[in-house]
C-alpha cells in the first residue's frame, strides 16, 4: 500500500472538480465518497445535482477555513493525499477503504481523533485500486494540525494495514524514488496499446544517455540521437539552467508534445544532478596518469568488456570496505554500467540485462549523498561499453559478455548487502532484484563459452586434469569436493591449465581468486572462478579457438603429490 501526500494547495473546488470529473484520461470510475470527517457528508458522485453537491461539499471542507480573519488563514490549506493498492493486491471493498481513510488521516495529524481537534476531510473512489483524501488545513477550533512529516507517518501507517489485511508488504520509502506514473498517464499508455507509460520510457533513454557522458554537449547529442525532443531551460544570462524531453508521439489534446523536466523523470536526472557526475570526474581526472583519467582507450566490444569486467571487481572491494560517500558514488555508478550493458547488449540477452538496469535504477539512489569522482573507473567503463558498439553474442564478444555479467552480478550483491546493512528496505530489494535478472543473463550469455570451455577440459590428458584437481585440493580444501561434482569442473580444469600454460603456479592464482571475495552467492563456483582467473592471467575468454594445454610450463616450486613417489618409481623401473 502506497501512500503518497502531494503538494498543499489553494482551492478545494477545483481539486473535487478534478476527483469526481472524469480524469484527464476518461480513467475516473464511479467517483464516489466512501468516508468524511463526519460520516454523513454530501456525496456528489450519488446525489441527483452534482453541481450543487459538490459546492455543498466544499463549502462544508472550508468552513474551519473561511471563519478565521483573511490574514489568519493559511494561504495553501488544502492538504491532498493518494493511497493506492500494491499491483497484484485483491480489490478492497468500500468500508475497507473508508477505514484505511480514517487510520490515514488519523495518523498523519489531520484527525487524530480521541477527542482532539481535527481537520475536515473527506475521501472519494474513483478506481479500484486507490482512493483520495483531501482535507482543509485549519482545525474545528481554529488551530493547525500537528501534521509535520505526514508522508512519513502515512507509510507507517501502511505497513499496519498491509499486515492487517493481508496485502503485498511494501518496502518502506525514503523519498529518493523516482516518481511514478500517474493514473492518467497508465490509463492513456493502456489506450494506446504502450507496454509503459511514456515517463518510463524517457526515464530509461535519460539514463542512458548519462551512462559515461563527460559533457553536457555530449548528453544532449546523445538524448537527439536517442529521437527525443528536447527543450532547454535557459537564464537570461545565457546560462543553461534545466532541460525537458518528450516522445515525438506522445501528445496532448492539443496535439502538443507533453514535455517532461529531467527532476520529474528521477531525482538524480536533474540537470545540477547530472552535472555532479562529469565534474568531479574531470577534476579528479585533471593531474593524474591513471589510465582511467584519458588516454588511449579499448578498441572492440571485447577489450571494453574485459575493462569494465576489472573496474566492476574494483568496486566489489570498495563497497565492501570504503567510506558511504564513496560506496554511494560507485554504487550509483554501477547503474550507468548496467545501463550501458543493457543498450550495448546482444539479442539473446538484452531482455533480461534491461530488466536488470531498470530494476536496479532505485538501488541507485539513497539519502546518503555520493562523493563523486571516485567512480572514474565504473564511469569510464560505461562510458567505453557505450562507444565500442552493440556486441555480437558469439566468440569472444559473447565471452567477455559472459564475464562482465557474472562480475556485475556480484557488485550488484555487494550492493544490496550495502543497502540492507543501511536498513534501505527498497534498495535493496531493488538490488536483489537486479541480482535475479543478471542470473537468467548469465546462464544465456555463458551457455557457448562454458560449453567450449567444457570440450577443452574433456580433452585434457588424465595427468593434466589430476594434476589440476590436486591444485584445486591444495588451494581451497573446504570447496573442493563441491566444485569437482559441479557440471563446471571441466571448463575450471581447462582454465588451470590455461593458467598453468602461461607460467602461473594455479594454486596460488585459484587461492587469490577464491579469497578475495565470498563465493556463497554463486550458483556454481566454478564458473565464477573460471572468470575470476581468465581476468587475472589476462587469458582470452573464449577458449574455443586454443590449443589443448598437455604438460606444464610452470617452472616454480610445486607442493608434491602423493602420487609423485609412485611416478618416480616407475619412471626409474622403465
Amino acid at each position: 500500500m502506497i501512500p503518497s501526500v502531494n503538494a498543499t494547495g489553494t482551492r478545494t473546488i477545483g481539486l473535487l472538480y478534478y476527483l469526481y470529473g472524469p480524469g484527464r484520461e476518461e480513467e475516473h470510475i464511479d467517483p464516489h465518497l466512501v468516508a468524511s470527517f463526519d460520516g454523513i457528508s454530501p456525496d456528489p458522485g450519488r446525489a441527483d445535482d452534482f453541481d450543487a453537491t459538490l459546492k455543498e461539499l466544499q463549502l462544508l471542507l472550508d468552513q474551519p477555513v473561511q471563519a478565521l480573519p483573511a490574514h489568519a488563514r493559511p494561504a495553501q490549506p488544502v492538504w491532498h493525499t493518494s493511497v493506492r493498492a500494491a499491483p497484484g493486491d485483491r480489490i478492497l471493498t468500500d468500508d475497507e477503504w473508508g477505514d484505511i481513510a480514517r487510520r490515514v488521516v488519523a495518523a498523519t495529524g489531520i484527525d487524530p481523533g480521541d477527542g482532539e481537534p481535527g481537520c475536515r476531510w473527506a475521501a472519494v473512489r474513483h478506481a479500484d485500486d486507490h482512493i483520495h483524501i483531501v482535507a482543509t488545513l485549519v482545525c474545528e477550533d481554529g488551530s493547525r494540525p500537528d501534521d509535520f512529516r505526514s508522508g512519513t507517518r502515512a507509510q507507517a501507517e501502511c505497513r499496519l494495514i498491509e499486515r492487517e489485511l493481508g496485502l503485498t508488504l511494501v518496502n518502506a520509502g525514503d523519498g529518493t524514488a523516482a516518481p511514478r506514473p500517474t493514473s492518467a498517464e497508465r490509463h492513456k499508455a493502456d489506450r494506446l496499446g504502450r507496454e509503459r507509460t511514456p515517463r518510463e520510457e524517457l526515464r530509461e533513454t535519460v539514463r542512458r544517455a548519462v551512462a559515461g557522458a563527460t559533457s553536457e554537449s555530449e548528453f544532449f547529442d546523445r538524448l537527439g540521437s536517442s529521437g527525443l525532443l528536447v527543450r532547454r531551460r535557459v537564464a537570461p544570462s545565457g546560462d543553461l539552467l534545466g532541460y525537458k524531453v518528450a516522445l515525438p508521439d506522445d501528445r496532448n489534446k492539443d496535439d502538443e508534445p507533453v514535455f517532461y523536466p529531467g527532476s520529474k523523470l528521477a531525482p538524480d536526472l536533474s540537470l545540477p544532478r547530472i552535472r555532479e557526475r562529469w565534474s568531479a570526474t574531470t577534476q579528479q581526472a585533471q593531474g593524474t596518469d591513471d589510465p582511467a583519467a584519458g588516454g588511449p582507450r579499448p578498441t572492440g566490444t571485447a577489450p571494453a568488456r574485459r575493462n569494465a569486467a576489472t573496474a566492476a571487481w574494483q568496486a566489489v572491494l570498495v563497497i565492501d570496505h570504503g567510506d558511504d560517500g564513496v560506496v554511494a558514488a560507485h554504487i550509483a555508478a554501477a547503474g550507468e554500467v548496467l545501463d550501458a550493458l543493457a543498450k550495448t547488449s546482444a539479442a539473446h540477452t538484452r531482455r533480461e540485462l534491461r530488466q536488470a538496469a531498470l530494476a536496479f535504477e532505485r538501488a541507485s539512489r539513497s539519502h546518503i549523498r555520493a562523493e563523486r569522482g571516485h567512480d572514474r573507473a565504473l564511469r569510464q567503463a560505461a562510458r567505453d561499453l557505450v562507444y565500442s558498439g552493440p556486441a555480437l553474442g558469439r566468440g569472444e564478444d559473447g565471452a567477455t559478455t559472459a564475464m562482465l555479467i557474472d562480475m556485475v552480478f556480484f557488485l550488484v550483491t555487494a550492493a544490496a548487502h550495502w543497502h540492507g546493512k543501511k536498513n534501505h528496505a527498497q534498495q535493496a530489494a531493488a538490488a536483489r532484484q537486479a541480482a535475479e535478472h543478471l542470473r537468467a543473463a548469465y546462464r544465456t550469455a555463458a551457455q557457448q563459452p562454458m560449453t567450449a570451455l567444457h570440450q577443452r577440459g574433456r580433452h585434457l590428458s588424465l595427468p593434466v586434469q589430476r594434476r589440476q584437481a590436486a591444485a584445486l585440493r591444495r588451494a581451497l580444501p573446504e570447496l573442493a569436493e563441491q566444485i569437482l561434482a559441479e557440471p563446471g569442473w571441466q571448463a575450471l580444469a581447462a582454465t588451470l591449465a590455461d593458467v598453468e600454460a602461461t607460467g602461473h603456479e594455479p594454486a596460488a592464482l585459484l587461492t587469490e581468486a577464491a579469497h578475495r571475495r565470498e563465493l556463497d552467492t554463486a550458483d556454481a563456483v566454478s564458473d565464477v572462478l573460471v572468470w575470476r582467473l581468465r581476468r587475472m592471467a589476462d587469458l582470452p575468454a573464449d577458449a574455443s579457438t586454443l590449443p589443448i594445454p598437455t604438460g606444464p610450463t610452470w617452472s616454480g616450486p610445486r607442493t608434491p603429490s602423493p602420487t609423485d613417489g609412485r611416478k618416480e618409481q616407475r619412471r626409474t623401473a622403465r
